[in-house]
């Protein structure tokens, strides 16, 4: 997959390449962008550390996959599709470099991450996120996640979840 969004998707100032995972230095990347804002908001989890320590493993080998945005070939944003079995992924580890965020880059990784899970034959997509990321959640909303209560889609691995949504494909 490798696509680069219209000006209409993202504005003038937020073309990027979105492509899957494909070296370490990509790892690196995913695993960077990710400690950055979890570690500024809330606190690394195990969750976190065992994903982002080896996404090749935790996400990739077992069906899954990690989308990368690059602009001018440096990694702005990511998002991770980890598989839950039955065709349900969980839409985890998605961010945006503070420098690009508000130019609808977040907006493209989302349908890009979307567009990937149907061609994974996915039926449903999840999240757990927070209510301090708030632009993140209006987000998720305005592509179709819709709220559902925990239980709905059982236990995630991440504390500072507290906002759960769901989008069926």
């Amino acid at each position: 997959m490798n696509q680069e969004p219209s000006q209409d998707l993202l504005g003038q100032t937020a073309r990027a390449i979105i492509s899957p995972l494909s070296s370490t230095s990509d790892a690196y990347a995913f695993r960077e962008l990710n400690e950055e804002w979890i570690s500024k908001l809330f606190a690394l989890e195990d969750a976190d550390r065992l994903i982002l320590g080896d996404p090749q493993s935790e996400i990739i080998d077992k069906g899954g996959q990690v989308l990368l945005a690059r602009t001018n070939g440096i990694v702005v944003g990511c998002v991770a599709l980890v598989p839950a079995g039955n065709g349900v992924f969980e839409l985890s580890k998605m961010t945006v470099s503070p420098s690009r965020r508000g130019k609808g880059l977040g907006r493209a990784i989302v349908m890009a991450a979307i567009g990937k899970a149907r061609e994974m034959g996915a039926s449903t997509l999840f999240l757990g996120s927070s209510t301090k990321l708030a632009n993140a959640v209006r987000l998720y909303e305005s592509v179709g996640f819709r709220h559902v209560p925990l239980d709905e889609l059982g236990p995630l691995p991440y504390r500072r979840a507290d906002v759960f949504m769901k989008y069926e494909l």
